[in-house]
């Protein structure tokens, strides 16, 4: 055999080494807390992404909602101070303020204790709970996993996974994690699901009933239901006088009225929509 020359060596070594490369897996993300509030869970990459602006609406915006307010504020300063807390479902009627809700609720406890983080984890990738949680567990901080639009088929079993999760396992659920869910669906399960596992429990008299479902995992319930005529136009006037809209008070009820008709429901999102409309007409920002 030939001898190699060293710039052949070296040409060769290069290549072994670009092709080791491609054959290694991808470096594993590194989370940094400290970068930001707010993260995004990416059950793929097994990562937190971090939220450069959280998209939310100041508590004061949010109307006709101030008893399930008041309850999750609550629950949410008792956790951020390390006291004990309850994971909540936010249940109930399309447009009315759940997720905002969550999100204004975080703003505010952070602002006032500090050191609280929101993590939205999307509902195809429940079943990752138990690795999120492993991540979450040993950071200096604690954690609100939130996830809007819970809910399950019929065929779906990912329920077990955030049912064991919520009930915390061999190892119990990090103390310093809690989970917040939003839903139209005060169950989560369709009632085919429920009686399902009825019927195929060993013991039908002791098989489980729609009050010990996946929701009974959470301690709070928040129930938010349609608004009044009256929290509807609150609603509308509130955003408009937050950004300066000038109207005629008569007028503009008259308009936000009309809008909520043309759609068939009276709501916060209907509302904001209204308003944003409204901002258009007027080459106003609600920035």
């Amino acid at each position: 055999m030939s001898d190699i020359s060293s710039s052949e060596l070296s040409q060769l070594l290069v290549r072994i080494a670009e092709a080791l490369e491609r054959l290694a897996p991808p470096p594993r993300h590194r989370t940094d807390f400290d970068a930001s509030d707010a993260f995004v869970w990416q059950a793929g990459e097994k990562y937190l992404q971090p939220v450069a602006k959280v998209n939310r609406v100041a508590m004061p915006l949010l109307k006709g909602i101030d008893l399930v307010r008041d309850l999750l504020v609550e629950n949410t300063e008792r956790f951020a101070r390390g006291l004990p807390a309850n994971n909540a479902l936010l249940w109930g009627a399309r447009g009315m303020g759940k997720s905002s809700l969550v999100k204004a609720a975080h703003a505010e406890i952070d602002a006032k204790v500090g050191g609280l983080k929101l993590i939205e984890i999307h509902r195809e990738d429940i079943d990752s709970l138990p690795e999120l949680m492993n991540l979450t567990r040993p950071a200096p901080y604690r954690f609100i996993v939130f996830c809007d639009d819970l809910s399950f088929d019929s065929d779906d079993t990912t329920y077990k996974s955030l049912k064991a999760a919520l009930e915390g396992g061999v190892e119990g659920r990090p103390e310093n994690l809690i989970f917040y869910a939003t839903s139209n669906r005060r169950h989560l399960m369709p009632r085919d699901m429920i009686d399902n596992e009825r019927s195929t429990a060993i013991n039908p008299g002791e098989a489980v009933e729609e009050k010990v479902s996946l929701s009974d995992r959470f301690g709070l319930w928040l129930g938010f239901h349609r608004c009044s005529q009256d929290d509807y136009l609150d609603m509308v006037f509130g955003y408009a006088d937050h950004f300066g809209l000038e109207l005629d008070r008569g007028r503009m009820k008259a308009e936000a009225l009309e809008w909520a008709t043309t759609r068939g429901a009276r709501s916060g999102r209907t509302a904001w929509q209204y308003v944003q409309d409204l901002a258009g007409r007027l080459g106003r920002s609600l920035h």
